[in-house]
């Protein structure tokens, strides 16, 4: 029976790693869900799944749970114990039953958690890009120290793990990230600052939180899958290619030094590579669907164009400067597309208050997750200036 703690419940990858451990009780075990506010889901998980530890995001929260959970009639003799915050989510991540942590958690939120998780030894299920994005060199010290497994379930990076499979590190050319191209593929260069919010919002193959989706049409998604890559697979930036594949249906290739390309190739559900993480090294059934090769089909491949999405061409460079870069990189970007969704900066004005914050955060070389953190609170102040400056600018040409 494997126990599992899963940072970031409530979220879709969360939810997903739910459904896939439903339709295996004899194997999964929830022991402890770590969720932000949304207590109505998530009081309905613990009815179902029973965790012993529950963690939410605040105080306030906890309160707010605990009368839905009176609400719901569930017996107090059933009820998990609740906690909030950081030092919880720590504490759920680290418990000495928990041998699975789904890292799920959106931003930064779930860096300290999933870190100390790593220094235990805990097998990482990692869905979140900000733990490596942030405190790649951190990290991977440290799971190479404690031996721990860190398994990918970004569709992206498990099935660049999956390609890897087929041959040995040395025989590896250059990994193949597939982009989607976004919903702003087709869009010309000279018409982004009529992007609305609803438009980059429409993802044409995936269903996902707004941040990451504004991410994939900015591009930005795909540089930091760069970075992530580089961490996780010991590559070097001119290793790691992007090819926008608009079908979606190859997720990664590997090419080897002999001219071979091994290809990932899957229908778009998030259950298969987190089933996958959950099982590795062995495969099992999955409930999702299968490609129909009876059906013809059409897939095209392309460069992207780094010119119309300068954000690519950051994350590339902020990975080659190293350090604390991409940790403001991602910074950055988290506060820009905020003040994009609240209608604050137009859609071009992302890359611009990236590219100005990178260049006003000195680069520094973090020797503790303290030390990322305030790294990160400091990139998003100078990033909340940026945009201050930025929407005015804006303001004022539209007068």
């Amino acid at each position: 029976m494997k126990n599992l703690t899963i940072l970031g419940s409530t979220g879709s990858i969360g939810v997903s790693t739910l459904d896939v451990v439903g339709r295996h009780p004899d194997v999964y075990r929830v022991f402890s869900l770590v969720a932000g506010q949304n207590t109505e889901l998530l009081a309905s998980q613990i009815a179902q799944f029973r965790p012993e530890f529950v963690v939410v995001a605040t105080e306030a929260a906890r309160t707010n749970l605990l009368s839905r959970l009176y609400d719901a009639g569930l017996a107090r003799a059933k009820w998990p114990e609740v906690d909030f915050g950081a030092a919880a989510r720590v504490k759920a991540a680290v418990a000495p039953d928990v041998n699975f942590v789904m890292s799920a958690i959106v931003g930064v939120a779930g860096l300290e958690a999933t870190y100390e998780a790593v220094c235990k030894g805990k097998r990482v299920g990692l869905a979140n890009k900000e733990v490596l994005v942030a405190s790649g060199d951190l990290v991977i010290g440290a799971a190479r120290k404690a031996g721990t497994e860190l398994i990918p379930v970004d569709s992206e990076h498990n099935g660049a793990h999956q390609c890897f499979r087929a041959g040995k590190r040395s025989e590896v050319a250059r990994l193949l990230l597939i982009a989607s191209g976004g919903p702003c593929r087709e869009t010309p260069r000279e018409r982004f600052s009529e992007i609305t919010a609803e438009q980059a919002l429409h993802h044409p193959t995936w269903k996902m939180g707004q941040r990451i989706t504004i991410d994939c049409a900015t591009m930005m998604n795909k540089g930091f899958e760069v970075i992530e890559a580089c961490w996780l697979f010991d590559l070097k930036t001119s290793e790691v290619d992007v090819v926008v594949h608009p079908q979606s249906s190859v997720h990664a290739m590997v090419e080897y030094t002999d001219g071979s390309v091994i290809a990932q190739i899957s229908a778009t559900d998030m259950r298969m590579p987190i089933q996958y993480a959950l099982t590795w090294p062995d495969r099992e059934d999955a409930a999702v669907p299968r490609l129909d090769w009876t059906q013809a089909r059409s897939w095209t491949f392309f460069p992207p164009d780094f010119e119309k999405f300068k954000l690519l061409h950051l994350a590339y460079e902020a990975q080659r400067t190293g350090g604390s870069a991409t940790c403001t990189l991602n910074a950055a970007d988290e506060v820009a597309v905020d003040a994009f969704l609240n209608g604050r900066i137009s859609f071009p004005a992302i890359s611009v208050v990236v590219e100005e914050t990178l260049e006003r955060v000195p680069v520094r070389q973090p020797g503790s997750v303290g030390e990322v953190l305030e790294i990160d609170r400091e990139s998003r102040e100078i990033a909340r200036q940026v945009v201050e400056r930025a929407g005015t600018l804006n303001a004022c040409s539209t007068v």
